[in-house]
């Protein structure tokens, strides 16, 4: 596969790691499609990259089903899907309001371990359509894991579980889909300089900077976004989990 014949979905577009990922992917000359919650940004960077958006709940079978769907008939098909929506909650296990509220756990799941499940059986399902490469090559999934799942902090249960679950699911899904000529491909960033953290003030953004070992600064999203271009192109990264952390191990 190569960029400039790639038609991509990306969840969680609108921000972050996913729309770092969506504008470097059409800067290459890969066809685009958004998928995220908010409508407005999403239009407005697929505007400004020439790609398209779509409106979707991750969580929700009819809302991706229609969002692949919709994205393959603008695209003229579908051959990558990286997944980049997500939340965190920083709740310990028992703090001092009482126990972790359930809900606040089963959402995080919902979204960051259900949600990346959904979109990537239903774009496989999608991909086992194309005609196949030389090599058999159908198409690629990159899932986005953290460093939460090897090191999970205090506060981080739910994000540390549907994080470790995006992991657990690299491998079997992509014994699954290799006779589909599907591969399935998992980042772990490490600490990122998205929009929530660059809310935080300097000094914190420099203590945490300050904690990686080299370089010592925090990740760059267009860093993910190449690394995500590299599995696209490079055929024989499969079923596994990549850790971007500049060696940041958590204590």
């Amino acid at each position: 596969m190569k960029l400039d014949t790639t038609m991509a979905v990306v969840t969680g577009g609108a921000s972050g790691l996913g729309e770092a990922t969506a504008r470097h992917f059409a800067a290459q000359g890969a066809k685009v499609t958004l998928l995220d919650r908010d409508a407005d940004r999403g239009t407005d960077v697929a505007s400004e990259i020439g790609g398209h958006f779509a409106e979707t709940d991750v969580t929700d079978e009819a809302s991706v089903a229609a969002a692949i769907d919709l994205a393959r008939s603008r695209m003229g098909g579908l051959n990558a899907a990286v997944n980049c929506a997500g939340i965190a909650v920083g709740i310990k296990t028992v703090g001092r309001d009482g126990p972790h509220p359930l809900p606040a756990f089963q959402k995080t799941i919902d979204i960051n371990l259900v949600g990346s499940f959904n979109v990537a059986r239903l774009a496989a399902a999608a991909m086992a359509d194309n005609e196949p490469e030389s090599d058999g090559a159908r198409g690629v999934i990159i899932n986005t894991a953290s460093i939460a799942a090897f090191d999970g902090q205090k506060g981080q249960a739910a994000y540390a579980a549907s994080k470790g679950g995006v992991v657990g699911m690299t491998l079997p899904m992509a014994r699954d889909l290799a006779s589909s000529g599907v591969r399935v491909m998992t980042i772990a960033p490490g600490i990122f300089k998205t929009p929530m953290l660059a809310g935080l003030p300097e000094d914190v953004q420099a203590a945490l900077a300050a904690d990686v070992p080299n370089p010592p600064r925090l990740g760059d999203p267009n860093e993910y976004a190449r690394l995500a271009a590299f599995i696209v192109e490079m055929g024989y990264l499969n079923g596994e989990v990549i850790r971007l952390d500049g060696a940041l191990r958590m204590r």
